[in-house]
This record gives C-alpha cells, structure tokens and sequence, in this order.
C-alpha cells in the first residue's frame, strides 16, 4: 500500500469521540446526497418549483452533487481525526448557509424548495455538532 494512503486510512490512538462519530456520520449523509445528486439530477424535477432542465442546468446540478460528495469526504476524513477543532468549524460554515442560500432564492435564481432544504439543514446538523461537543466537554472529567 503507497505510503500516502496508509497515512490517509490511518486512525488515531484513542477511540473516537462523540463528536468526531458525529461528523463522521454526517459525511456519509453528505455523500449519499452527493450520489444522489450527480447520479440522478432529474430526481430534481419532482421538487414543486423546479422545472425541467434546459441547456446545461442538468450539468450544473451534477457539479452541485460533486461538490456535496466532496464535503462529505473532507467530514469523513476531518472526523477521523478526533479534533474538535475541525467538528466545531463545521458549525460555522453550516450556519452560514441560509445567509447565501435564501437571497439566492428570494431574487429566483435558485429555487426556493432546495434553498429551503439546504438552509433548514446546514443549521440543523451544526448546530447538532455543537450540542454534540457541549456534551462531551460536560461528561469529560
């Protein structure tokens, strides 16, 4: 096995911690979104508002799903680590979320089903992770 991925696969000494399981599982529901995304863009179309694709909407939704399938891996790999440094930065970025999402779909050029589930769901999932480590830090002696 190349060196690099011996390294990449390697796990920490200690056990995983509750919030490092946490994240790690988020990056699955990430990536089964992603698939889901990039495999199949025309599921799509059976959102309310969504019409059928035209020119080259069907590739942009298949980045889209690239894109969520990539953040999944990083939240695998990020977890695995046992930082709650990188478990709590995923706090920030996912509070964000509906700062950018929801302008976008107020002005039409999203539409407001998808930014409605991303901007319900980021938060929920950070905001998880924070309730999470709050919990650690409290049963940690």
């Amino acid at each position: 096995m190349p060196e690099w991925l011996r390294v990449m696969l390697s796990r920490p000494g200690e056990p995983a911690t509750p919030l490092s399981r946490y994240t790690v599982a988020n990056g699955f529901l990430y990536i089964v979104m992603g698939l889901t995304f990039f495999a199949a863009p025309a599921l799509m179309v059976f959102l309310p508002d969504v019409d059928p694709f035209q020119g080259v909407e069907e590739g942009l939704v298949r980045v889209l799903g690239f894109t969520i399938t990539i953040i999944g891996w990083f939240y695998i790999f990020g977890g695995r680590t046992n930082a709650d440094s990188f478990g709590l930065a995923t706090v920030g970025d996912r509070l964000l979320v509906p700062l950018f999402l929801v302008p976008l779909a107020i002005t039409g050029q999203i539409p407001v089903s998808l930014a409605a589930a991303f901007s319900v769901l980021d938060p929920v999932l950070g905001i998880g992770a924070y309730v999470v480590w709050r919990r650690q830090r409290a049963a940690t002696p």
